[in-house]
């Protein structure tokens, strides 16, 4: 049966968003488990046909059909009913919130900034993600790549936000240079996309599935560091009743996927949460004495610590934070293609960069800071199968809500690192999943890719094994780099395909050599 949806004001689509008054947001679908992409025909006036892909001279082999998901149809551009496109945005929330809280947390305490500063902070962090969520979904004329992608803080700016913040006097005293500092950056990334786009050919499967690999296998161990509590340093990081509370999440996952089906199967991981927050509730682990203290209502007004001051040497820095964390992006913006069935080209690559661009100059006139790809969200994705950007979109509107009304946000707040550890355990694990889905479509037959995976991998998990690397690094870019292995294995990942499969070989092909049959 073919997947159609008519969502309100628009026609029937096949498997694909028809935007008002376009045309189909492309006709190539892919299901989730990453296998070959299905050709889709619409002969004029005609229905649409399905058809497996052709070899050269040969004919079509035939596919099975997509199924559809549990909780309605998969495709990017579904429209669930209301109630169902809240819960599953707020799952997605509840999987990104962590993270988007810890940066400004980082920030403030980086600049030593007061308690009012900081709460204030992650406030505005919060409306921040919600208008770079809605720029990447909904999007604008040219802005934005339409798929399902959360955008949250980027924790890999932290040093260097603190050190032109430090250097710029500090506390409040550091932030109009700061804020300046992110809303330039964000001008240059919107103006040199273009630039990153044309860097598309140089991402073929063995690299993108390397890099999501790479993140996947990286990310492991901050779900290690919340299933112990979440501080290392704690006296009781890792005891028993850490490991608990995290059990009893991951169990309520694992046991919905296995039993639940529909709806609820597709919001196994919320339940899990809420599982894991009650039962911390009822030991005593869950704090929620802040949320009285809370205001239902409250949000900094635009650059709230005065203009903005343009310092050379903070854009700079600023700027080749975002440049890493770009290519790193592209990544990223390849998985939840693969994911949600839709082919990224460079013109996608383009729309999504700028996007983040201009998402960055909004954080910084809203008194926040740049925001990425968040790859637990990737995760979740792949685990649900529920692809409607309208949930992700939902999800960004709620991040509004929460950046508004600080009680609420104080609720969410309230979870324990280890409950939220037994879903990461789960998501950041299938984020490498999906890198290997990706492999399997490069040619792992020859050493060349081999030692390019190899080395990727092995290369991005030193900073995760041992964080010390980045203290003897002679500048500050340099530890901003070795701070961060996904940065390190995508830059590994980047170069080797480089140099195995585009620079031009001086001893011209040899006996047995692997082609560079990966290289776009």
């Amino acid at each position: 049966m073919t997947d159609v949806t008519r969502a309100p004001g628009e026609n029937a689509t096949t498997d694909a968003a028809r935007p008002p008054g376009g045309a189909a947001e492309g006709v190539v679908t892919r299901p989730p488990t990453g296998s070959a992409a299905q050709d889709v025909t619409r002969p004029p006036g005609g229905t649409a046909t399905t058809g497996g892909a052709k070899p050269p001279g040969g004919t079509a082999s035939p596919r099975p059909p997509r199924v559809a998901d549990p909780a309605g149809p998969a495709s990017v551009g579904a429209a669930p009913a209301w109630w169902r496109l809240v819960a599953l945005g707020l799952q997605h929330v509840l999987a990104f919130y962590a993270g988007a809280v810890v940066m400004p947390l980082l920030v403030a305490q980086g600049m030593g900034l007061s308690e009012a500063d900081t709460a204030s902070l992650v406030n505005t962090a919060l409306v921040a993600c919600g208008v770079a969520t809605l720029l990447q979904t909904v999007g604008l004329p040219g802005v934005g790549i339409r798929l399902p992608v959360v955008q949250g803080m980027s924790t890999a700016a932290v040093p260097s936000l603190v050190s032109v913040g430090v250097a710029a006097g500090g506390a409040r005293a550091g932030l109009p240079t700061v804020f300046g500092a992110v809303i330039a950056a964000g001008l240059v990334l919107f103006l040199v996309a273009p630039v990153f786009g044309r860097l598309v050919r140089f991402f073929p499967p063995l690299v993108t599935g390397t890099i999501v690999t790479v993140v996947g296998v990286t990310l492991m161990a901050v779900a290690a560091r919340q299933v112990g509590g979440g501080d290392p340093g704690a006296a009781g990081f890792g005891a028993p009743v850490q490991l608990g509370l995290a059990a009893v999440t991951l169990v309520v996952v694992v046991v919905l996927y296995r039993f639940a089906k529909g709806f609820v199967a597709s919001v196994a991981v919320l339940l899990g949460l809420a599982a894991g927050t009650v039962v911390a509730a009822l030991a005593g682990r869950a704090d929620f004495s802040r949320v009285g203290d809370a205001a239902w209502f409250g949000m900094q007004a635009p650059l709230h610590y005065g203009a903005p001051r343009f310092d050379v040497m903070a854009v700079l820095a600023i700027v080749l934070v975002m440049v890493i964390i770009a290519v790193e992006s592209i990544g990223q913006f390849f998985a939840v293609g693969e994911i949600a069935g839709r082919e990224v080209d460079e013109r996608s690559v383009v729309r999504a960069l700028r996007a983040d661009g201009l998402a960055t100059v909004a954080s910084g006139l809203l008194n926040s800071f740049p925001t990425t790809v968040y790859s637990q969200n990737v995760g979740l994705l792949r685990l649900t199968g529920v692809t409607s950007r309208r949930v992700v979109a939902t999800g960004g509107v709620i991040m509004l809500v929460l950046g508004t009304v600080p009680k609420v946000g104080a609720v969410v707040a309230a979870m324990p690192p280890a409950v939220l550890g037994g879903a990461t355990v789960v998501l950041f694990s299938t984020i490498a999943v999906v890198g290997m889905q990706i492999l399997v479509k490069a040619d792992l037959s020859g050493a060349r890719n081999t030692v390019l995976v190899a080395a990727s991998l092995g290369i991005g998990f030193l900073p995760t094994a041992y964080p010390q690397f980045a203290e003897h690094m002679p500048t500050r870019q340099l530890q901003v780099l070795f701070e961060s292995g996904i940065m390190l294995g995508t830059l590994t990942a980047v170069v080797l395909n480089l140099f195995f499969h585009h620079l031009p070989s001086w001893r011209g092909s040899r006996p047995g050599a692997t082609p560079a049959t990966d290289a776009v």
